[in-house]
């Protein structure tokens, strides 16, 4: 059995017992979120698909929040003298997917 569910702006394909790191939310760690946006649920013995979305309940709990690995960015133009370094952290939360 699994769904493909939109949380954190973005499309995931899960099933019950599934851990993902998605985009931070605002709940706190501990806190258990009831999801209604499923795109689509596959059972053993037939398959949901919405138009756009399915009406489900799907249980989430928050883990955690972490912050994921720095991306470097480096620019630079060539015999100019010009190069500049940055680097970002995205802000993340990993989630574990119960039932629906």
């Amino acid at each position: 059995m699994h769904a493909v569910i939109e949380l954190g702006g973005q499309q995931w394909k899960v099933s019950p017992g599934t851990r993902i790191a998605v985009n931070k939310l605002p709940y706190e760690e501990g806190e258990e979120i009831v999801l209604d946006k499923a795109l689509l649920i596959v059972r053993e013995d037939r398959v949901e698909v919405g138009n756009p979305y399915v009406p489900a309940s799907i249980r989430v709990t928050v883990d955690q929040h972490v912050r994921a690995p720095k991306v470097v960015v480096f620019k630079k133009k060539r015999r100019k003298g010009y190069k500049r370094k940055r680097g970002h952290r995205q802000e993340m939360t990993i989630v574990t997917i119960h039932s629906f």
